[in-house]
């Protein structure tokens, strides 16, 4: 996209605050890169914006979705011109105009099965800014970006929070590390995730539970705490990038919180036992009630 003034547009000179920080060699790699990006809801499309904005070079971006109403109150994206635009044409522009020197490809589908092998050839690293409750998708970009040896980090923002997770391709698993298995529903399956992410999801918290519908697929979120997953995750994909040192990756993650002066690290173990991670599961289901009528409802649904 040609756009007013970008002609006159000098990469070195955009990207010069970064240089002390970063050497002019690991800006070049930065340059380079070609970061992968399946979603550009909240977290993806501020980390899109805040990676153009590092200079990083090119870009894949995976979203079915336009941009709704409600996604003023935390989207990067999201501005009353945008309403009802496709997310990813809508993202595109904007690292156009920030940086026009990155090339862009669109995933307007979002990913899946026909197009995942399209999406990550040659990326160097895959964030992962999927909606929380859409779990199939996820695990396809798992299971994916596993085979071809690429690193995929992720991070929910969650309650005032947010959390890291980074996992290696030569590492555990999506699936062991969750738990996750073919045979169970999908409720079960977004039950085990989060309670995987969010170390603290049954005990006693801030959030009012009663707003999370995971019928409807919403629940609540501050653009504070998705500006803090933007910088976490920016900052691990840096350390990746520029080959400093090995990242901490799963089992270890953590839970950063500075809204309570929290800081949670886990080393987290796989359940041996299905029947304790039924028990689990149950105490999910238990604390919310939508999870367990999505539950029931595919229950239902089989029979």
């Amino acid at each position: 996209m040609a756009l007013k003034n970008s002609e006159n547009y000098q990469y070195e000179k955009a990207v010069e605050r970064n240089i002390g920080l970063c050497s002019e060699v690991e800006q070049a790699l930065l340059q380079n890169a070609v970061i992968g990006i399946a979603g550009v809801g909240a977290v993806g499309d501020n980390n899109l914006i805040t990676l153009a904005r590092m200079g990083t070079g090119d870009f894949k971006i995976a979203d079915p979705n336009i941009f709704e109403e409600v996604n003023l109150q935390r989207h990067a994206g999201a501005f009353i011109s945008s309403l009802n635009r496709s997310k990813v044409e809508v993202m595109s522009a904007m690292v156009a105009d920030i940086n026009p020197s990155a090339e862009v490809e669109l995933y307007s589908e979002g990913i899946n099965e026909k197009n995942i092998d399209s999406f990550l050839a040659g990326v160097d690293v895959v964030l992962d800014g999927i909606d929380a409750f859409q779990i199939g998708p996820r695990r396809l970009l798992y299971k994916k970006a596993r085979e071809k040896g690429v690193y995929v980090i992720f991070s929910g923002p969650i309650a005032y929070g947010a959390t890291l997770q980074i996992f290696d391709p030569r590492g555990m698993s999506f699936e062991k590390y969750f738990s996750i298995r073919d045979e169970m529903s999908r409720a079960e399956q977004i039950a085990v995730f989060l309670l995987g992410i969010a170390p603290k999801l049954l005990t006693k918290n801030k959030m009012d539970e009663s707003r999370i519908d995971f019928e409807k697929e919403k629940g609540p979120a501050l653009a504070s705490t998705v500006a803090l997953s933007t910088g976490v995750v920016t900052s691990a994909l840096l350390k990746i990038l520029l080959n400093r040192e090995p990242p901490k990756c799963i089992p270890h993650a953590f839970y950063l919180d500075p809204y309570h002066w929290n800081f949670v690290h886990t080393n987290r173990r796989p359940l041996r036992f299905r029947w304790l991670q039924k028990f689990v599961i149950n105490l999910c289901f238990k604390r919310f009630p939508s999870l367990k009528r999505l539950h029931l409802s595919e229950s239902l649904n089989k029979l």
